[in-house]
């Protein structure tokens, strides 16, 4: 096989794993892909989902970083001197409180093991009611300065402020030390150049943007007199931002020896800007005006780019809006819904109950059958419903369910909203309440898609990518059907990866800009889902009858 001298890394850090992408990037070929799960975060340390805690230590980040791109470097002996850029993104947001030096706490020896010096995961919730005053107070305030992060008034419990404030409030010990905050992309980024000190380092304007409150219109980030009187907690934080932003095509910096080192690379090699993951996935999928890229997989998140002459058009309710952010010189718009494939997974952990807590434990059934027996089940559960479900009309659809398991992030944040199931007869089947799951979460995309045509974005193409879209056609099919539009799923299901690895082309000039490394680069469609009609109509009505459901919300509060 033929190799170009013009070779790109992506590297992609999502929820329980890392992985990095070798691309040629003038034949647009995939050459080497390297996956690892987070050690530590495998063993579940540092996590309390009950008070829906979700932490990852920094050596998790390092260490994966360090084995997957070596692995990809060494797959291809010619990668080491081929290699012009490399570019990362990270699930988003997810800050850690650093030290002066840049040091994130948890690197620290008197912080090693306390999860508040460690980086909040993106669904981490724990910053709830402090978010809740974030957005009370931001109302009172001269400027809205939430207005473009989530509609005003919807700054989001999983955004940056309302995690940093909650660390600051929780922990005085913490709140002594820490000097900034700042997100995983951006420090990942900075690290392997070596810029460490938050004053230093290169931020993203994606995630400043989306998350962190940055926005042109007031000239960057808010003031620190409005962190200052929001909670004197966070005065002074703001000022340890540079004022300038980075697009995710600009240079941040080549590797530094330490990590040209590390890496099995050279200090040739450039460095892009850090990127959100969703933003990512929708470059690599090929996101485009008027097309939608819903990424599907524990959660979802749905990317949209418009012209600047939209800049104006402010959507309510969504996770946030930023110019020059996903494509550079376009509009980007994201929303997304907490869970998605973390649903079905919750089913299918309560139905394994018997088999994990009676099955394991009784005494006339040797070990080795009864641990075949529960990972049989287990590996063949979500398939063997989708495939009973199927055979059910959609007409005898009783049940109606809602996504809120873990609260909505869009359309309009709350994550107070809790689950629901409803309908339920003594004739309701297990594969009937998994039908209803499933649609559950259509519906939900379906309430995003309407925020967007509803506040006058056009959207004439649906695309999709992430595991979901890839290996689950019965998922697939009832999103069509409810959503009532073709749905093109893009041939890759390293999405993200890929999305950063054309980033990373047009850092190292490859190509001129993002859509021409999207064109060379870009992977096709490998499937098609069209709706059924009839289908659709049944799924118009039951669509209905889900909205009302949200106004019971009180009914599933806890007291």
């Amino acid at each position: 096989m033929s190799i170009s001298n013009n070779l790109v890394i992506g590297v992609d850090y999502g929820t329980d794993s890392a992985r990095a992408i070798l691309m040629d990037a003038e034949t647009g070929k995939e050459l080497a892909l390297s996956v690892k799960e987070y050690p530590r975060w495998k063993k579940g340390m540092y996590c309390d989902p009950v008070n829906y805690q979700f932490r990852h230590h920094p050596l998790d980040y390092i260490e994966v970083l360090e084995y997957i791109i070596n692995e990809v470097v060494k797959t291809v002996p010619v990668a080491k001197e081929r290699v012009k850029a490399l570019a990362i993104d990270v699930t988003c947001s997810t800050p850690v409180v650093v030290d002066k030096e840049g040091t994130p706490l948890a690197l620290r020896n008197d912080f090693l093991d306390d999860p508040n010096g460690m980086f909040i995961l993106w669904k981490d919730h724990t910053g709830i009611k402090d978010c809740e005053y974030i957005n009370e107070f931001s109302k009172k305030w001269h400027t809205d300065y939430t207005r473009y992060s989530g509609g005003g008034g919807n700054y989001s419990a999983e955004h940056f402020w309302a995690k940093a404030l909650h660390i600051f409030r929780e922990d005085p010990k913490i709140k002594e030390i820490g000097h900034s905050f700042v997100d995983a992309c951006d420090w990942l980024s900075n690290l392997i150049i070596g810029l460490k000190k938050p004053e230093d380092l290169k931020r993203n304007i994606c995630t400043a943007g989306f998350k962190v409150l940055w926005n042109k219109e007031w000239g960057g980030y808010p003031p620190n007199e409005f962190f200052k009187e929001l909670d004197p907690a966070l005065d002074g934080i703001v000022d340890t931002f540079s004022e300038k932003v980075y697009t995710c095509v600009e240079t941040i910096g080549n590797l530094s020896e330490e990590w040209a080192k590390k890496l099995g690379l050279t200090t040739e090699v450039k460095v892009a800007a850090g990127n959100i993951d969703a933003h990512a996935g929708g470059i690599g999928a090929g996101v485009k005006n008027k097309a939608i890229v819903q990424i599907i997989g524990t959660s979802t998140c749905d990317i949209i780019v418009g012209p600047k002459s939209d800049s104006n058009k402010l959507i309510p309710g969504i996770s946030g809006q930023a110019d020059d952010s996903i494509i550079p010189g376009m509009v980007g718009y994201e929303a997304g819904q907490s869970v998605y494939g973390d649903y079905y997974a919750w089913f299918k952990r309560v139905l394994m109950w018997p088999l994990r807590e009676i099955l394991a434990k009784v005494e006339y059934i040797d070990k080795e059958t009864k641990d075949k027996v529960i990972q049989d089940v287990y590996d063949k559960m979500i398939p063997e419903l989708a495939r009973q479900a199927k055979l059910i009309p959609a007409k005898d659809s009783h049940i109606i369910a809602t996504d809120w398991i873990n609260g909505r992030r869009t359309p309009n944040v709350d994550y107070e909203l809790k689950g629901t199931i409803t309908g339920l007869t003594l004739s309701s089947t297990t594969p009937l309440l998994y039908k209803s799951i499933v649609e559950a979460t259509a519906y939900g995309s379906r309430a995003i898609v309407e925020q967007f045509i509803n506040n006058g974005i056009e959207i004439d193409e649906i695309i999709a990518v992430g595991g979901i879209s890839q290996k689950s056609p019965y998922v697939m099919q009832i999103l069509s059907d409810v959503l009532g539009k073709p749905i093109k799923v893009i041939a890759t299901r390293e999405a993200c990866a890929l999305g950063v690895a054309m980033c990373a082309a047009v850092t190292a000039g490859i190509y001129s800009k993002l859509e021409d490394a999207q064109e060379k680069m870009g992977m096709g469609i490998s499937t098609i889902y069209y709706p059924n009609e009839q289908n659709h109509q049944h799924y118009n009505i039951e669509y209905e009858k889900y909205k009302r459901l949200e106004k019971v919300k009180e009914l599933t509060q806890n007291p």
